[in-house]
C-alpha cells in the first residue's frame, strides 16, 4: 500500500518571505524574533502566511531592517 507522504510547502505572504530570508541573514531564530515581539512562535508563523501581522509589521521590519518598499 502506498501513501503520499508528501509535504504541503507553506504559502507565504510578502512580508512571510523577507521575514524567512532576514532571519536566515542575521541568523536569528523565529522563536528570538517572537520573544522580542512579545508574541508566541506560534503567532508569528501565522503572520508568515496566514495574517497580514499589521498589527506587528513595522516593529518587524525595525527588527530586521526590511526596507519597507522592497
Amino acid at each position: 500500500m502506498k501513501t503520499n507522504t508528501k509535504r504541503k510547502r507553506p504559502k507565504y505572504s510578502k512580508l512571510g518571505k523577507q521575514i524567512k530570508k532576514k532571519l536566515i541573514d542575521k541568523r536569528m531564530t523565529a522563536c528570538e524574533l517572537a520573544e522580542m515581539l512579545g508574541i508566541s512562535p506560534q503567532y508569528l508563523n501565522l503572520i508568515h502566511g496566514e495574517r497580514s501581522g499589521e498589527k506587528y509589521a513595522e516593529r518587524i521590519r525595525e527588527i530586521l531592517d526590511i526596507d519597507v518598499a522592497a
